[in-house]
């Protein structure tokens, strides 16, 4: 095995030589940039209207916890039908939903936010496996690191733009210029799934999907026994739901940048003010989440042991921020808290997944990134909406940042275990031919 560090060469030939992941990328580029530039219109039009940071905490377990609901039909149906054909229908299905979403804002029912804010969260929950699915199918080798350090240092740069400039359009044009952006986004990001060409060969020993089969539990329970007969696989498949355990940002950042760091800038008066101190929050975060992938990826190559160990280093790193972050007098120490923290994150989530991609068969990938995030969702639904509730019950905003680094130390204790019994003599075996 090639034991070289990954330079930044090998991103540039990735995208100018494969052109399936050129599309690919470029769709997660458009889609990404328009969810981001609406987060912010959201979340502070929510603080505007309730002022509670419980009305924050609440969207964020819309956006997340659906996803574990419809985690079992989504590992279904990514792994019985065309992955291509789930993305560009999720896709198309969100554009709408962004649509009804300005025309309920436009009257002021500000409740039916959170229904579409669900609706709109199940179908990421079917678009996020399918193409975590199809990286594999589409590149090889060292490429598949650097695919997903790509496609993660992207939904960084994302968010760190989208976040910034979503706060400044929406305080310049209003927060209906933001969502018409967004819909438009995911016309497009449909477009350019539609143009890629590749095998799927989950599809070849594959029987028709009936209606009924999605009340058939047998697939679902095949694919718990496939995870279940390995404890590694099992383990670097809950490194995310680690991570979901410190996923207290979508709630602390919102606050932190209204209430402690808004950022006047002329006239301006102090409810935008804090929704641009939200928006530099929401940046440093997607600057912290693209260098943690980059740097590391360098280090680790593609060597197993190293991603391994990168994990345990990012938990650290992600504790370490929090801490910081708690302890900030000011907006700029707290954006470079935030940036340390998510780096690190950023980190064993990439390494996370390509693991899990090298060691898992292609017609169970679906199932196994649904449970994947599944378990995530769980555990930052009930962080973030405990963070919410006790915002507003009096405890400030940067002493819970410090508890979640205290918390922190439960996924850094697991997979420091993790690695203490892992047979580092042995080799994992790649499936992905299979």
């Amino acid at each position: 095995m090639d034991q070289r560090p990954i330079s930044l060469s090998a991103y540039w030939r990735l995208v100018r030589e494969n052109r399936n992941f050129r599309l690919l990328w470029a769709a997660q580029i458009i889609s990404e940039l328009g969810d981001w530039l609406y987060a912010i219109a959201i979340y502070s039009l929510l603080l505007e209207v309730t002022g509670s940071a419980a009305a924050i905490a609440l969207a964020v377990v819309l956006q997340e916890l659906p996803q574990c609901l419809a985690a079992p039909a989504a590992g279904v149906l990514n792994d019985r039908m065309s992955r291509k054909r789930i993305m560009i229908a999720a896709d198309l299905a969100r554009a709408v939903i962004v649509l009804l979403m300005m025309a309920v804002l436009a009257r002021h029912w500000v409740s039916l936010v959170y229904v579409l804010l669900l609706l709109e969260t199940m179908m990421w929950a079917f678009f996020e496996p399918a193409r975590n699915s199809v990286i594999p199918n589409i590149t090889s080798g060292r490429n598949l690191l650097v695919a997903n350090a790509l496609s993660s240092t992207t939904w960084s740069v994302t968010l760190a733009i989208g976040s910034a400039v979503g706060g400044a359009v929406a305080v310049a044009f209003g927060r209906n210029t933001v969502f018409l952006v967004n819909a438009a986004s995911f016309l497009v990001s449909a477009g350019l799934v539609r143009s890629m060409r590749f095998e799927e060969p989950h599809l070849r020993s594959v029987a028709p999907l009936r209606f009924r089969d999605l009340t058939d539990f047998r697939p679902l329970a095949e694919g718990v026994r496939y995870v279940a007969r390995d404890w590694r696989m099992l383990a670097t498949m809950l490194v995310k739901s680690g991570l979901g355990l410190v996923g207290t940002s979508w709630v602390i950042l919102p606050v932190l940048g209204e209430r402690y760091f808004p950022l006047p800038a002329g006239s301006l008066d102090p409810q935008r003010a804090g929704m641009l101190g939200m928006s530099l929050l929401m940046g440093a975060r997607g600057v912290g989440a693209l260098l943690g992938p980059i740097i590391s990826s360098f280090w680790a190559g593609d060597q197993a042991g190293r991603l391994r160990r990168g994990i345990l280093y990012g938990f650290l790193a992600n504790a370490a921020g929090y801490l910081l972050l708690g302890w900030s007098p000011s907006i700029w120490p707290a954006m470079a808290a935030v940036i340390v923290s998510h780096a690190g994150g950023s980190t064993a989530w990439v390494f996370s997944t390509t693991l899990l991609q090298q060691q898992t068969d292609d017609r169970f990938r679906g199932r196994v990134f649904s449970a994947d995030y599944a378990f995530m969702v769980i555990a930052m639904s009930a962080v973030s909406y405990t963070a919410g509730s006790v915002i507003d019950q009096g405890i400030s905003a940067k002493t819970v940042a410090i508890l979640t680094a205290v918390a922190g130390v439960i996924p850094i204790t697991g997979w420091a275990l993790v690695l203490s019994r892992w047979d580092r003599r042995s080799s994992i075996p790649d499936h992905r031919d299979r």
